[in-house]
């Protein structure tokens, strides 16, 4: 047999008849069915050389066919790298060659049968046409697939460009490709071996040129088939007669599986007491005829599955009769009071009522049921739909089992306005019209029966409103005599016979330019919800349009949101899915095609999206959000989203959805959600500096939860990608210069330090820079310690966490010694706008604010100046009043003996005058007198009393005229100078008068305020390294204000060059060592600030 089906092949490869076995009868009598006609067959196809070339057929056989290629009707070699031959009938060629020409054909061949392809020819042309650069483009991209389990999948994708495009797959959703089951066939296409159900997705090719970021993509959709599997099993119960059963049954595959209930092997018919609705089974009124077993049998296209449970019937004889006198009453549309007897036999024993109800049209209904308790004869049953008829009954509960049924009663709801208006669609046939058409009213949210239509429409630019009313039989209608090119704006109410509902917000749509005569037409326009958070949209050309389209551009928003961006779409392209909704919204959607002339007619449309609740049971609670939310910002625009899966009796699979938005969006449209199934997601494409907030919800067995708690996160700032503004680089000392810069560009950036670098040329040759860093809230520094003769480089850079910016230009500065000797009064002052080219030698430009501010800053301190000296005078002239009044007439000078002798009492009276007149007698001091109050280290101090340092530069007439108003004071208070200041060891003697007669509690009262301001300036100096030091010398020019505590008022004069001591004024030393003829009791004063 073998031998002679070898021979046969070889005799007939080249025959295109069906024939089999014609000269073998003698052997076998069977004839084999005829193998089908190729589907698709090769085409004649051109390539430059160095590129790709493709053929295709296909053929339908059963068993499935092997497809060979043939090249001049000679087996093609495919063990090449050039050459791939996929299973699904494609042959492939890269890099195209001149050898490569020819005819090709397709060989078809099975077990019994072998046919053969018409022939195409491949012609190479020359390589000289092709580009040096090409973008990528995606010649042949994978397509939709539906696939049963364990078969092999093959997603082509074959690609050009310039140079050769490398070609990576992944997931839409993110999802690892399956490595083990996975496997590339030669330059770009996947394969797919073994699938399974997880292996379901959308599989994205992407084709992109290496090095660059040039880069396209093409994607198609895996759908695996999968026979049914339970999810929910029905378990046995025991249940009382005239009880009620319920049994379960929730089953899962690809396609969704069909529920039918078995009883023992029969099936199972609805009647009065036996319902099936949503894969439930529920049996009321239990009899003995329904002890059995039930069976849950779920079958799709795949397979079937079937399960099993049983019903025990308990029989009591002791059972209450059923409730008699059952009447109902309407109450409004959605509310029936009931009410009922109680049973006429063991009316005593009955602990429970139980209400039954359910809608009387139509088969299959849902029956729905209250447990009540004994104490009360009526109910009311408030969540029914409005005019609708409802069947009522009761059942009357004991310990031992529950009573017959009561008669049934049917009661009608009342109409009630419309509670929602149709959904409508727009579409415009002409530039000046505009049809509009929708949809009857669900009858859930009909409530009656709808009467009449009101359509209202007007411009978007004014208020006024057109309306039309219309019967309740209508569904669509045209408005004519509009504008071209103009947005209308279009909403549509309902009524039924009790009034009008709440008419539908407006939903915009523009009317076609005049001029647009090649635009497409607008597309057949079909919304349908797939689930509470996903919408199908489909979409029809219209045959007879003959406007060429390059594409389509959907739009969509929630209703009373703005507008998304456009999702651009192929022309081939007829089906998409808008995902990460929310339930019971009302969206609109717009669809138009275009071309590369203008847009086309645009088609507008709204939907509902349902609300997210169970399909077995109405009752069963949503499951729990996620918890344990985590943010982490990686980069500036990426954000890593973590949280935990909430805990479940079943491993069931889970999917999530990410909601993502920056704080305080307005724009609803712009919500950003993303699906997943892991418990993590990385979530990029944000905004630097901006704080965005998250939350997810888990989609579980047709379930979705309610939100998480909502998370915030900032992202990451981005890097300074400029360098500080505005360098300046003043010489503010002869070693120390000012830099002062501006931030740089960019609202979004935030800087936390700058860098200055800086250095002498010679240094900056060599690459070694000195670093200096401050804070991103400072923008100044100082450059200390350099040197004279250099010319120093200085650059400024900022940085933030995300990285470092770009260093500024280089700005020189130039330290001479001309120039040091001299940068107190003319600072130098270079920046990186080139102003030390154009500025005259020793000077810096000025800008019209820095004038400003010398000028006003010159008028204050003038202004200061005058008033100083207006005190001064006035002052003056009230000392000398002070003065006069202070001493009585014709004193004269006292004789040494006379103060030597003077007694204790004297002394106080002194001490006394002079409290009274401190404030006039303390400013009598000599005006180049020191006196220091710290024990500063500018007092010098000998025998002959205190010595201070006189300044030969300045010498001004007005402190000369007070020093000798001061030396003509009556002498008599200079007893009172005898007792000074003592500071450490060093301690004050008077000669001639001693210090013991003084009061003991008298102490230095006035401390020296103009010497202790300056000591803490001159000390402070020492420490900023700035600009604002003072040196000793400086002192000297000072005019010093001094107060001895026990003779702040006293007309003593220190000696000095240009000092004189009158004779009869003691005189005052100072030593460690006190002289041999030491005073009997010196007077050691305590340091300033005690008491």
């Amino acid at each position: 047999m073998s031998v002679l089906t070898c021979l046969w092949l070889e005799d007939f490869s080249d025959r295109h008849s069906d024939d089999f076995w014609e000269d073998a009868g003698a052997v076998s009598l069977w004839r084999a069915p005829a193998m089908p006609a190729f589907e698709v067959q090769p085409l004649p196809a051109e390539a430059h050389e160095g590129s790709v070339a493709r053929f295709a057929c296909k053929i339908s056989a059963n068993p499935p066919a092997v497809i060979t290629w043939e090249l001049n009707r000679t087996a093609l070699p495919t063990a090449t790298d050039r050459i791939t031959a996929l299973p699904s009938g494609v042959l492939q060629i890269y890099n195209v060659q001149p050898k490569d020409a020819g005819n090709y054909r397709c060989v078809a061949t099975t077990p019994a049968n072998r046919r053969k392809s018409a022939e195409a020819s491949l012609t190479v042309l020359a390589a000289s046409a092709t580009k040096s650069f090409q973008k990528p483009a995606i010649v042949a991209g994978p397509q939709n697939m539906t696939a049963s389990l364990h078969q092999t999948v093959v997603f082509e994708c074959l690609a050009t460009g310039q140079p050769k495009p490398i070609v990576s797959w992944s997931r839409l959703d993110h999802k690892s490709i399956d490595v083990f089951n996975t496997r590339v066939l030669g330059n770009g296409n996947l394969m797919i071996s073994d699938v399974k159900a997880q292996h379901s997705g959308v599989y994205v090719c992407r084709a992109t040129i290496p090095g660059t970021r040039n880069f396209t993509t093409a994607m198609a959709t895996l759908l695996v088939l999968a026979p049914p599997s339970f999810v929910e099993w029905p378990e046995s119960l025991t249940r009382p007669r005239a009880g009620t059963a319920r049994f379960a049954c929730q089953a899962e595959g690809i396609p969704a599986p069909r529920v039918t209930w078995l009883k023992n092997g029969r099936k199972i018919h609805s009647n009065g007491r036996i319902k099936m609705y949503n894969s439930k089974l529920v049996i009321n009124q239990i009899i003995p005829e329904d002890d059995a077993i039930y069976q849950c049998l779920a079958e799709n296209s795949q397979g079937s599955l079937l399960a099993r449970a049983r019903l025990t019937v308990v029989l009591s004889e002791d059972r209450p009769s059923a409730p008699c006198n059952v009447h109902a009453e309407t109450m409004s549309s959605s509310a029936i009071l009931l009410a009922w007897e109680r049973p006429l036999y063991n009316s005593d024993k009955v602990i429970a009522y139980s209400v039954h109800y359910m809608k009387a049209e139509g088969l299959n209904n849902e029956e729905y049921q209250v447990v009540i308790g004994n104490d009360t004869t009526h109910y009311i049953i408030d969540d029914l739909e409005a005019a609708s008829n409802y069947t009522f009954y009761i059942v009357a509960y004991m310990p031992m089992g529950a009573s017959q049924m009561s008669d049934h009663v049917t009661q009608h709801t009342l109409e009630d306005v419309p509670l929602r208006a149709p959904e409508i669609s727009l579409t415009s046939r002409s530039p000046s019209d505009i049809l509009v058409s929708w949809l009857p009213i669900p009858a859930k949210y009909r409530r009656g029966q709808v009467v009449s239509f009101r359509l209202s429409f007007r411009r978007s630019a004014e208020s006024a409103v057109q309306a039309v009313e219309l019967p309740g039989s209508t569904y669509e209608h045209l408005l004519r005599n509009l504008n071209p090119d103009t947005v209308y704006l279009v909403r549509i109410a309902a009524a039924t016979r009790i009034g009008w509902g709440e008419a539908s917000l407006w939903t915009s749509h523009r009317t076609p330019k005049a001029t647009s005569v090649k635009a497409p037409k607008s597309p057949e326009l079909r919304l349908e919800p797939l689930n509470c958070t996903t919408i199908a949209v489909k979409w029809q050309q219209d045959l007879a349009d003959t406007a060429a389209i390059q594409g389509y551009k959907l739009y969509y928003k929630e209703e009373g949101q703005q507008e998304s961006a456009p999702t651009l779409l192929e022309a081939s392209v007829l089906t998409h899915t808008i995902s990460g909704l929310d339930p019971r919204r009302k969206y609109h959607v717009r669809l138009l095609a275009y071309n590369s002339l203008e847009e086309g007619y645009q088609a507008d449309q709204t939907v509902s999206t349902p609300g997210c609740v169970s399909v077995r049971d109405r009752l069963v609670p949503p499951p729990p959000p996620p918890h344990h939310l985590y943010a982490k910002a990686n980069t500036s625009s990426t954000i890593y989203l973590h949280w935990g899966r909430p805990a479940f009796t079943s491993a069931q699979a889970i999917n999530y959805t990410v909601r993502c938005n920056p704080v305080g969006l307005q724009n609803a449209s712009l919500v950003l959600y993303l699906q997943t199934s892991e418990t993590h997601l990385l979530i990029q494409g944000l905004e630097a500096s901006t704080r965005y907030e998250f939350a997810v919800r888990l989609h579980v067995d047709q379930l979705s939860s309610p939100w998480s708690p909502v998370l915030y996160h900032t992202t990451l700032p981005e890097a300074p990608s400029g360098p500080p503004l505005g360098v300046k680089v003043t010489l503010i000392e002869e070693d120390t210069a000012l830099v002062s810069w501006k931030p740089p560009d960019g609202e979004r950036t935030a800087v936390s330090r700058y860098t200055i670098l800086y250095a002498s040329r010679k240094a900056w040759i060599a690459g070694e820079w000195q670093v200096l860093h401050r804070e991103g809230t400072i923008t100044m520094a100082l450059l200390e310690h350099l040197l004279a003769g250099n010319v120093y480089v200085v650059q400024i850079a900022a940085s933030n966490e995300a990285g470092e910016g770009p260093f500024s230009s280089a700005v020189e500065l130039a330290v001479s010694p001309n120039e040091m000797s001299e940068s107190n009064q003319r600072p130098k002052r270079l920046d990186s706008a080139g102003a030390p080219e154009t500025a005259p030698s020793g000077y810096y430009p000025l800008d019209q604010k820095s004038m400003t501010g010398i000028i006003v800053g010159v008028c204050i301190a003038l202004t200061c100046i005058l008033l100083c000296i207006l005190i001064l005078i006035y002052r003056s002239k009230a000392r000398k009043t002070s003065a006069s009044k202070s001493l009585p007439p014709g004193s004269g000078p006292r004789p040494r003996g006379n103060l030597s002798s003077a007694g204790a009492g004297e002394v106080g009276k002194s001490v006394e005058g002079i409290a009274e007149n401190e404030e006039a007698l303390l400013p009598m001091m000599a005006g180049n007198s020191f006196l220091d109050a710290k024990g500063g280290t500018d007092l010098i101090i000998n025998s002959f009393g205190p010595i201070t340092k006189s300044s030969s530069k300045k010498k001004w007439a007005f402190f000369q005229e007070l020093r000798k108003g001061k030396l003509e004071e009556p002498q008599k208070q200079c007893a009172q100078a005898a007792c000074v200041y003592q500071a450490g060891a060093a301690v004050l003697y008077a000669e001639g008068q001693p210090c013991g007669a003084a009061e003991p509690g008298y102490q230095a009262g006035y401390g020296m305020a103009a010497d202790t301001e300056h000591s803490a300036n001159s000390e402070g100096s020492h420490d900023t390294g700035d600009s604002g030091r003072f040196s000793h010398e400086s002192s000297e020019e000072l005019p010093l204000s001094v107060g001895a505590g026990a003779s702040s008022a006293t007309s003593v004069s220190w000696e000095g060059p240009d000092m004189h001591v009158p004779p009869t004024c003691p005189v005052l030393s100072a030593s460690k060592e006190p002289p041999d003829q030491r005073p009997p009791s010196p007077l050691r004063l305590p340091p300033p600030g005690q008491n």
